[in-house]
């Protein structure tokens, strides 16, 4: 897995762990190729990702429809499905959780 994107893993749990009981949900999608869904499967194990975990089979219509060349990406909803942001700050930065908090006050 992409380097940045495993950087982010830490960031993202302890994010997962502060908005827990809020009107949240974190859903990952993965762009894996078919092939590798066993590793993806054991990595998404072996790293206790929380969450729900997606998997896409490679750069698919997920990816041409919100125009997402490189990974990892973040993308903000609210509660009814519109977009807020398709290009969010990642979970390392503090600017994602002041957008969900904002986000959850609309």
């Amino acid at each position: 897995w992409c380097g940045p994107c495993k950087a982010e893993i830490p960031h993202l749990k302890k994010l997962e762990e502060e908005m827990r009981g809020k009107d949240v949900v974190f859903l990952s999608v993965s762009v894996d190729e078919a092939k590798d869904k066993g590793k993806w499967m054991d990595f998404v194990k072996n790293e206790a990702l929380g969450g729900t975990q997606l998997f896409a089979s490679g750069w698919n219509d997920i990816t041409k429809f919100y125009g997402i060349t490189g990974i990892p990406r973040f993308m903000v909803f609210d509660k009814q499905g519109k977009i807020v942001n398709v290009d969010a700050p990642r979970p390392s930065a503090p600017e994602l959780k002041a957008l969900l908090e904002k986000t959850l006050t609309k």
